[in-house]
């Protein structure tokens, strides 16, 4: 017994009649404030990935100049050369004894806004441990926590609501995980675990799938309130990565890595990662004035989808 579940591909959005005479009218700026840490954010909600070959100073303070976010590798060793402000970073952390000493000595040095524990497979107790550690050692820093990664409702309700959880990375293995045959199709992940979310007074941020600007409208129209960027941001000078020609073409080398698999493989070279954002930017604001809406929060509030034949 099963039912169908859906991906950014599997749909398109639906036009709506238009009030807004151009995009440049469209506000991408959106304010969120957190129940458990009780901090404000306002921004536009993007966030780099942390994956360690796209997460690194050069993309981290390209990126803020324009207002995303980046969550930052587990694996960068100083931040020496990072221009960090509060409100365009968060530290990650994995669950392991190395990672907990880690993250606590860099909240003690940097008074983090933002602090993600992640896990690509969300549904372990030791990452529950682990949340209970971190509001143990930091719960009088007021540090908004995001978890994940999981899918299902019920333990995006749970985390929130039992945890004292923010927000929740939503996503398991979008398209690319082949050899184990576990994925959870990303598009249904988001929209089955909005209204858990929002009900419990927490946040989801959509993690995976992202391929081109029109997934990103996508995911915020089914009820993503962040969106976290990985492939569409590989491949630029931003990235770490050796740039090599093969038939009169450019190509980068990109390690890349999930719970089972860690392996490098060679994407189109990009340019600078500044022209993309812009892409990614102007394909947002088109989009939302398509269905009418003045902000990104309207996208999840006036758009709908349709199924491609």
């Amino acid at each position: 017994m099963y039912t169908r579940k859906i991906s950014f591909s599997d749909v398109m959005v639906v036009p709506k009649k238009i009030n807004i005479n151009s995009r440049k009218y469209v506000n991408l700026n959106t304010q969120y404030s957190f129940k458990h840490s009780g901090a404000k954010w306002e921004g536009i909600p993007l966030i780099c990935s942390n994956m360690d070959s796209i997460s690194n100073d050069r993309m981290y303070n390209e990126l803020g100049t324009h207002g995303i976010m980046s969550c930052l590798s587990k694996n960068i060793m100083s931040f020496d050369t990072f221009f960090l402000e509060k409100d365009t970073y968060m530290l990650s952390t994995g669950t392991t004894d190395k990672d907990i000493k880690r993250i606590d000595n860099l909240i003690d040095s940097l008074n983090p806004k933002f602090v993600c524990i992640d896990l690509a497979d969300g549904y372990f107790d030791h990452l529950l441990y682990a949340i209970e550690d971190f509001h143990a050692k930091h719960n009088s820093k007021k540090i908004t926590l995001c978890v994940g990664n999981v899918v299902t409702p019920e333990l995006v309700s749970g985390l929130i609501t039992n945890y004292g959880v923010d927000i929740i990375k939503t996503g398991i293995c979008s398209g690319h995980h082949i050899k184990s045959g576990t994925e959870y199709p990303q598009l249904s992940a988001i929209i089955e675990c909005k209204e858990a979310a929002k009900s419990a007074g927490g946040f989801i941020m959509s993690d995976g799938g992202i391929k081109i600007p029109g997934d990103i409208a996508k995911a915020f129209v089914a009820g993503a309130d962040f969106v976290m960027l990985d492939s569409i941001l590989t491949g630029h000078y931003e990235c770490d990565g050796e740039i090599i020609q093969r038939d009169g073409r450019l190509f980068m080398n990109h390690y890349c890595f999930d719970s089972k698999d860690e392996k490098t493989v060679m994407v189109p070279f990009k340019g600078h990662v500044h022209d993309t954002v812009k892409d990614i930017l102007r394909s947002l604001m088109s989009t939302c004035t398509y269905i009418n809406a003045d902000s990104i929060y309207e996208l999840y509030e006036n758009g709908g989808f349709i199924l491609k034949q």
